[in-house]
């Protein structure tokens, strides 16, 4: 009887912004390193209305969101990143999309969106509800440390 070696699995959240480009970066280069999976996990929500309800009968956020992850998945790892990388797109808050998708996870890896200056010592609120409350390490990565 043989059994499939199950590989670890690094998850990293990805919006486009430059500090989830420096930690897609980081978890690409671990994942090479140690052998692990990479999935790239992008959340998506209906936009907010006030008032007037919006019709988005014609506008396919899960298919843009995708696009978009695709998207800055070439922009930042290139064509041929090393590493194979699933990529994945769920509907929700970026926090309790990022969590449940680190369940199996060895590790989760986000951007933390500083601010400069004194609000740039604080973690984002995505980044602090995932070290909170992620079922895996959790490893903050900022722009400039890639």
């Amino acid at each position: 009887m043989t059994s499939k070696a199950v590989l670890p699995l690094i998850v990293v959240g990805v919006d486009g912004s430059e500090p989830s480009r420096a930690a897609l970066r980081w978890a690409a280069h671990q994942a090479e390193l140690t052998g692990a999976e990479l999935r790239a996990v992008q959340a998506w929500r209906l936009p907010v209305t006030y008032g007037m309800p919006a019709d988005y009968s014609d506008v396919d956020f899960a298919k843009e969101a995708r696009e978009s992850l695709l998207r800055t998945l070439e922009e930042t790892l290139g064509e041929s990143p090393g590493v194979p990388v699933d990529a994945q797109v769920a509907e929700g808050h970026p926090a309790a999309v990022l969590t449940e998708a680190a369940r199996s996870a060895d590790l989760l890896v986000v951007g933390s969106h500083g601010h400069g200056a004194f609000t740039g010592m604080l973690l984002g609120s995505v980044s602090q509800h995932c070290v909170q409350h992620a079922g895996c390490p959790v490893l903050v990565v900022r722009a400039g440390m890639t």
